[in-house]
Protein backbone atom coordinates (compact mmCIF):
# COMPACT_ATOMS: atom_id res chain seq x y z
CA UNK A 1 0.00 0.00 0.00
CA UNK A 2 1.11 3.51 -0.21
CA UNK A 3 1.91 5.41 3.13
CA UNK A 4 3.14 8.20 3.93
CA UNK A 5 4.99 9.16 7.32
CA UNK A 6 4.88 13.03 9.04
CA UNK A 7 8.16 12.95 10.93
CA UNK A 8 9.76 9.51 11.26
CA UNK A 9 13.93 10.65 10.49
CA UNK A 10 14.85 9.63 13.92
CA UNK A 11 15.33 7.32 16.88
CA UNK A 12 12.08 5.05 16.38
CA UNK A 13 11.16 6.62 12.96
CA UNK A 14 13.75 5.00 10.78
CA UNK A 15 13.02 1.16 12.29
CA UNK A 16 9.40 1.74 11.10
CA UNK A 17 10.51 3.07 8.07
CA UNK A 18 12.86 0.28 6.85
CA UNK A 19 10.20 -2.26 8.02
CA UNK A 20 7.34 -0.84 6.27
CA UNK A 21 9.75 -0.75 3.00
CA UNK A 22 10.76 -4.34 3.37
CA UNK A 23 7.85 -5.25 3.60
CA UNK A 24 6.87 -3.83 -0.04
CA UNK A 25 4.96 -0.71 0.84
CA UNK A 26 5.87 2.10 -0.60
CA UNK A 27 6.77 4.66 1.65
CA UNK A 28 7.45 8.44 1.81
CA UNK A 29 8.61 10.29 4.53
CA UNK A 30 7.75 14.21 5.07
CA UNK A 31 10.71 15.73 7.46
CA UNK A 32 12.98 18.46 8.28
CA UNK A 33 16.14 16.81 6.93
CA UNK A 34 18.24 17.99 10.02
CA UNK A 35 18.88 14.50 10.94
CA UNK A 36 20.28 12.44 8.14
CA UNK A 37 19.03 9.17 7.83
CA UNK A 38 19.95 6.76 4.99
CA UNK A 39 16.51 6.20 3.42
CA UNK A 40 16.37 2.58 2.19
CA UNK A 41 16.27 2.10 -1.69
CA UNK A 42 12.79 3.13 -2.84
CA UNK A 43 11.77 5.05 -0.16
CA UNK A 44 11.14 8.71 -0.85
CA UNK A 45 11.33 12.06 0.85
CA UNK A 46 9.75 15.08 1.10
CA UNK A 47 11.48 17.77 2.82
CA UNK A 48 9.57 20.49 5.09
CA UNK A 49 8.94 21.58 8.63
CA UNK A 50 5.54 20.13 10.49
CA UNK A 51 4.30 24.11 10.76
CA UNK A 52 4.18 24.30 6.95
CA UNK A 53 2.56 21.33 6.39
CA UNK A 54 -0.64 23.19 4.93
CA UNK A 55 1.57 24.90 2.44
CA UNK A 56 2.54 21.26 0.93
CA UNK A 57 -1.37 20.42 0.47
CA UNK A 58 -1.24 19.91 -2.93
CA UNK A 59 2.02 17.78 -3.04
CA UNK A 60 0.95 15.60 -0.05
CA UNK A 61 -2.47 15.13 -1.77
CA UNK A 62 -0.94 13.80 -4.89
CA UNK A 63 0.98 11.32 -3.13
CA UNK A 64 -3.11 9.68 -2.47
CA UNK A 65 -1.56 7.57 0.32
CA UNK A 66 -4.11 4.86 1.61
CA UNK A 67 -2.23 5.30 5.39
CA UNK A 68 -0.92 8.19 6.98
CA UNK A 69 1.20 7.51 10.07
CA UNK A 70 1.60 10.96 11.88
CA UNK A 71 4.84 10.11 14.26
CA UNK A 72 4.99 14.04 15.71
CA UNK A 73 1.28 14.93 16.32
CA UNK A 74 2.11 17.21 19.53
CA UNK A 75 -0.81 19.72 19.60
CA UNK A 76 -4.61 20.06 18.63
CA UNK A 77 -3.42 22.18 15.14
CA UNK A 78 -0.57 19.38 13.68
CA UNK A 79 -3.97 16.88 14.17
CA UNK A 80 -6.09 19.67 12.65
CA UNK A 81 -3.93 20.54 9.92
CA UNK A 82 -3.42 16.86 8.95
CA UNK A 83 -7.15 15.62 8.81
CA UNK A 84 -8.09 18.34 6.90
CA UNK A 85 -5.25 17.72 4.50
CA UNK A 86 -5.91 13.85 4.04
CA UNK A 87 -9.84 13.54 4.61
CA UNK A 88 -11.11 12.34 1.39
CA UNK A 89 -7.70 11.34 0.36
CA UNK A 90 -6.76 8.17 2.71
CA UNK A 91 -8.21 5.19 3.62
CA UNK A 92 -6.38 5.86 7.81
CA UNK A 93 -4.93 7.69 10.04
CA UNK A 94 -2.40 6.77 12.70
CA UNK A 95 -1.26 8.52 15.47
CA UNK A 96 1.55 8.15 17.72
CA UNK A 97 0.71 9.34 20.98
CA UNK A 98 1.90 8.60 24.65
CA UNK A 99 0.57 7.05 28.32
CA UNK A 100 0.70 10.76 29.34
CA UNK A 101 -2.83 10.96 28.75
CA UNK A 102 -4.06 9.21 31.39
CA UNK A 103 -5.31 10.18 35.26
CA UNK A 104 -2.72 8.38 36.39
CA UNK A 105 0.02 10.71 35.03
CA UNK A 106 -1.59 13.86 36.18
CA UNK A 107 -1.30 12.32 39.26
CA UNK A 108 2.27 11.88 39.18
CA UNK A 109 3.42 14.94 37.86
CA UNK A 110 0.69 16.57 40.20
CA UNK A 111 -1.41 18.35 37.89
CA UNK A 112 -4.56 16.03 39.08
CA UNK A 113 -5.57 15.50 42.87
CA UNK A 114 -7.57 12.87 44.28
CA UNK A 115 -7.08 8.75 45.28
CA UNK A 116 -4.55 7.01 43.13
CA UNK A 117 -6.26 5.54 40.06
CA UNK A 118 -6.16 1.53 40.17
CA UNK A 119 -3.51 -0.59 37.90
CA UNK A 120 -2.76 -1.80 35.48
CA UNK A 121 -4.24 1.25 32.79
CA UNK A 122 -5.73 0.10 30.09
CA UNK A 123 -7.21 1.95 27.02
CA UNK A 124 -10.20 2.03 29.15
CA UNK A 125 -8.60 3.74 32.23
CA UNK A 126 -9.24 7.35 33.14
CA UNK A 127 -7.70 10.38 30.95
CA UNK A 128 -6.58 13.32 32.61
CA UNK A 129 -9.24 16.26 33.50
CA UNK A 130 -6.63 19.31 33.30
CA UNK A 131 -5.24 19.92 29.51
CA UNK A 132 -1.72 20.68 28.37
CA UNK A 133 1.12 18.86 31.30
CA UNK A 134 3.94 20.46 30.70
CA UNK A 135 2.62 23.87 30.85
CA UNK A 136 3.91 26.30 33.95
CA UNK A 137 1.71 28.96 35.45
CA UNK A 138 4.16 31.76 33.05
CA UNK A 139 3.89 31.24 29.44
CA UNK A 140 7.48 30.59 27.55
CA UNK A 141 8.58 33.17 25.44
CA UNK A 142 7.57 32.46 21.68
CA UNK A 143 12.05 32.32 21.25
CA UNK A 144 12.20 29.79 23.55
CA UNK A 145 12.56 26.34 22.04
CA UNK A 146 10.85 24.60 24.45
CA UNK A 147 7.74 26.77 23.66
CA UNK A 148 6.08 23.97 21.82
CA UNK A 149 5.09 22.34 25.40
CA UNK A 150 2.79 24.89 26.63
CA UNK A 151 0.33 23.64 23.85
CA UNK A 152 1.53 20.45 23.87
CA UNK A 153 -1.63 17.33 24.82
CA UNK A 154 -2.02 14.01 23.42
CA UNK A 155 -5.30 14.52 24.36
CA UNK A 156 -6.27 16.85 21.88
CA UNK A 157 -4.56 14.92 19.31
CA UNK A 158 -6.79 11.91 19.92
CA UNK A 159 -10.23 13.82 20.43
CA UNK A 160 -9.37 14.85 16.76
CA UNK A 161 -7.70 12.22 15.08
CA UNK A 162 -11.04 9.50 16.63
CA UNK A 163 -13.45 12.34 16.16
CA UNK A 164 -13.45 12.49 12.05
CA UNK A 165 -15.79 9.34 10.46
CA UNK A 166 -15.00 9.96 7.38
CA UNK A 167 -11.03 9.17 8.28
CA UNK A 168 -10.69 6.36 10.37
CA UNK A 169 -8.37 6.94 13.03
CA UNK A 170 -6.04 4.41 14.93
CA UNK A 171 -4.07 5.47 18.18
CA UNK A 172 -1.08 3.78 19.58
CA UNK A 173 -0.47 5.00 23.33
CA UNK A 174 3.85 4.69 23.81
CA UNK A 175 5.48 3.86 26.51
CA UNK A 176 9.07 5.18 28.25
CA UNK A 177 10.76 4.37 25.26
CA UNK A 178 14.51 3.60 24.71
CA UNK A 179 17.44 1.95 22.94
CA UNK A 180 20.01 2.86 20.47
CA UNK A 181 19.01 6.66 19.38
CA UNK A 182 17.45 7.94 22.18
CA UNK A 183 17.69 10.91 21.96
CA UNK A 184 16.80 11.57 25.38
CA UNK A 185 19.25 8.98 26.85
CA UNK A 186 17.50 7.53 29.56
CA UNK A 187 19.54 5.36 30.70
CA UNK A 188 23.16 7.74 30.77
CA UNK A 189 22.64 9.38 34.17
CA UNK A 190 22.38 5.61 35.65
CA UNK A 191 24.96 4.22 32.82
CA UNK A 192 27.91 7.22 33.85
CA UNK A 193 27.97 6.27 37.45
CA UNK A 194 27.65 2.80 36.79
CA UNK A 195 31.04 3.45 33.75
CA UNK A 196 32.47 5.60 36.13
CA UNK A 197 33.05 2.66 39.03
CA UNK A 198 30.74 5.03 41.38
CA UNK A 199 30.08 2.12 44.63
CA UNK A 200 26.25 3.27 44.69
CA UNK A 201 23.59 5.26 43.27
CA UNK A 202 21.43 7.28 45.37
CA UNK A 203 17.57 7.15 44.82
CA UNK A 204 15.13 8.65 47.10
CA UNK A 205 13.39 5.51 49.01
CA UNK A 206 9.78 6.45 47.72
CA UNK A 207 10.79 6.97 43.98
CA UNK A 208 13.04 3.66 44.02
CA UNK A 209 9.97 2.14 44.42
CA UNK A 210 8.10 3.83 41.31
CA UNK A 211 7.01 1.61 38.27
CA UNK A 212 6.44 2.90 34.32
CA UNK A 213 5.86 0.71 31.89
CA UNK A 214 8.75 0.67 29.61
CA UNK A 215 9.20 -0.42 25.67
CA UNK A 216 12.15 -0.68 23.80
CA UNK A 217 12.54 0.85 20.86
CA UNK A 218 12.40 -1.91 17.85
CA UNK A 219 9.60 -3.92 19.58
CA UNK A 220 7.64 -0.07 20.04
CA UNK A 221 8.59 -0.11 16.06
CA UNK A 222 7.00 -3.25 15.38
CA UNK A 223 3.67 -2.19 16.92
CA UNK A 224 3.73 0.68 15.19
CA UNK A 225 4.17 -0.86 11.70
CA UNK A 226 1.33 -3.75 12.83
CA UNK A 227 -1.03 -0.45 13.23
CA UNK A 228 -0.21 0.68 9.77
CA UNK A 229 -0.65 -2.23 7.89
CA UNK A 230 -3.16 -4.22 9.80
CA UNK A 231 -7.00 -2.85 8.48
CA UNK A 232 -8.26 -4.06 11.89
CA UNK A 233 -6.73 -1.61 14.00
CA UNK A 234 -9.22 1.31 12.40
CA UNK A 235 -10.99 3.20 15.13
CA UNK A 236 -8.94 0.95 17.78
CA UNK A 237 -6.74 3.16 20.73
CA UNK A 238 -3.60 0.81 22.09
CA UNK A 239 -0.76 0.56 24.48
CA UNK A 240 2.38 -0.50 23.66
CA UNK A 241 4.64 -1.62 26.09
CA UNK A 242 6.74 -4.41 27.99
CA UNK A 243 4.64 -6.82 30.07
CA UNK A 244 6.43 -6.52 32.98
CA UNK A 245 7.04 -3.40 34.65
CA UNK A 246 10.07 -3.12 37.21
CA UNK A 247 10.20 -0.54 39.99
CA UNK A 248 13.05 1.84 39.39
CA UNK A 249 15.79 0.13 41.69
CA UNK A 250 15.03 -3.08 39.80
CA UNK A 251 16.04 -0.86 36.46
CA UNK A 252 18.85 0.09 37.33
CA UNK A 253 19.92 -3.24 38.84
CA UNK A 254 18.96 -4.87 35.57
CA UNK A 255 20.82 -1.93 33.70
CA UNK A 256 23.88 -2.41 36.14
CA UNK A 257 23.74 -6.64 35.18
CA UNK A 258 24.38 -5.72 31.80
CA UNK A 259 27.21 -3.22 32.16
CA UNK A 260 29.03 -5.30 34.40
CA UNK A 261 28.72 -2.58 37.36
CA UNK A 262 29.73 -4.25 40.75
CA UNK A 263 27.96 -1.41 42.79
CA UNK A 264 24.14 -1.12 44.82
CA UNK A 265 21.42 0.89 45.15
CA UNK A 266 21.24 2.81 48.38
CA UNK A 267 17.42 4.22 49.10
CA UNK A 268 17.47 7.62 50.92
CA UNK A 269 15.02 8.80 53.17
CA UNK A 270 11.99 10.42 51.68
CA UNK A 271 13.15 14.65 51.17
CA UNK A 272 16.89 14.40 52.10
CA UNK A 273 18.62 13.49 48.67
CA UNK A 274 20.19 16.59 46.89
CA UNK A 275 18.12 18.20 44.43
CA UNK A 276 19.63 17.66 41.31
CA UNK A 277 18.96 13.48 41.94
CA UNK A 278 14.98 14.40 42.82
CA UNK A 279 12.68 13.47 40.20
CA UNK A 280 9.92 15.24 41.91
CA UNK A 281 7.54 13.09 40.99
CA UNK A 282 4.23 11.56 43.45
CA UNK A 283 5.93 8.28 43.16
CA UNK A 284 3.00 6.73 45.23
CA UNK A 285 1.41 6.55 41.69
CA UNK A 286 2.59 3.80 39.63
CA UNK A 287 1.60 3.81 35.64
CA UNK A 288 1.91 0.27 34.84
CA UNK A 289 0.25 0.13 31.75
CA UNK A 290 -1.63 -3.08 30.70
CA UNK A 291 -0.84 -3.38 26.24
CA UNK A 292 -2.54 -6.84 25.80
CA UNK A 293 -5.30 -5.64 23.84
CA UNK A 294 -2.61 -5.05 21.05
CA UNK A 295 -1.25 -8.74 20.78
CA UNK A 296 -4.58 -10.27 21.15
CA UNK A 297 -6.36 -7.98 17.85
CA UNK A 298 -2.84 -7.51 16.03
CA UNK A 299 -0.66 -10.50 17.30
CA UNK A 300 1.98 -8.25 18.86
CA UNK A 301 4.83 -10.19 20.11
CA UNK A 302 8.25 -8.78 21.56
CA UNK A 303 11.10 -10.06 18.85
CA UNK A 304 13.81 -8.28 21.11
CA UNK A 305 14.31 -9.61 24.60
CA UNK A 306 14.80 -7.73 27.77
CA UNK A 307 17.98 -8.79 28.59
CA UNK A 308 19.71 -8.20 24.71
CA UNK A 309 17.63 -4.42 24.58
CA UNK A 310 19.95 -3.43 27.23
CA UNK A 311 22.83 -4.89 26.18
CA UNK A 312 22.50 -2.84 22.41
CA UNK A 313 21.37 0.28 24.48
CA UNK A 314 24.17 0.24 26.93
CA UNK A 315 25.91 -0.50 23.85
CA UNK A 316 24.80 2.83 22.13
CA UNK A 317 24.74 5.05 25.09
CA UNK A 318 28.54 4.06 25.31
CA UNK A 319 29.45 5.13 22.10
CA UNK A 320 27.09 8.24 21.66
CA UNK A 321 27.12 9.92 25.59
CA UNK A 322 25.12 13.41 25.33
CA UNK A 323 26.74 16.40 23.54
CA UNK A 324 25.93 18.48 26.98
CA UNK A 325 26.31 17.29 30.69
CA UNK A 326 25.25 18.79 33.38
CA UNK A 327 27.85 18.60 36.04
CA UNK A 328 25.57 19.63 38.81
CA UNK A 329 24.04 15.79 38.16
CA UNK A 330 27.09 14.10 38.54
CA UNK A 331 28.44 15.97 41.49
CA UNK A 332 30.53 13.32 43.44
CA UNK A 333 31.87 14.70 46.04
CA UNK A 334 28.37 15.77 47.45
CA UNK A 335 27.42 12.35 47.04
CA UNK A 336 30.46 10.76 48.96
CA UNK A 337 29.84 13.13 51.40
CA UNK A 338 25.99 11.93 51.69
CA UNK A 339 27.07 8.34 51.58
Amino acid sequence: MRILIIGGARFMGPLVVRSLSEQGHEVTVFHRGQTRTDLPHGVKEILGDRSSLTERTVQLQRLAPEVVLDMIPFTEQDALEVMNIFTGIAHRMVAISSQDVYRAFGRVNGKESGPLDSLPITEESALRQNLYPYRGETPRDQDDPKRWQDDYDKILVERIVMGNANLPGTILRLPMVYGPGDYQHRLFSFLKRMDDMRPAILMDEAEAQWRWTHGYVENVADAIGLAVTNERAAGRIYNVGETFTFTMSEWVDKIGQVAGWQGRVVFVPRGRLPEPLRRGINAEQDMVVDSSRISRELGYIERVDLEEALRRTVAWERANPPKEIDSKEFDYVAEDAFL
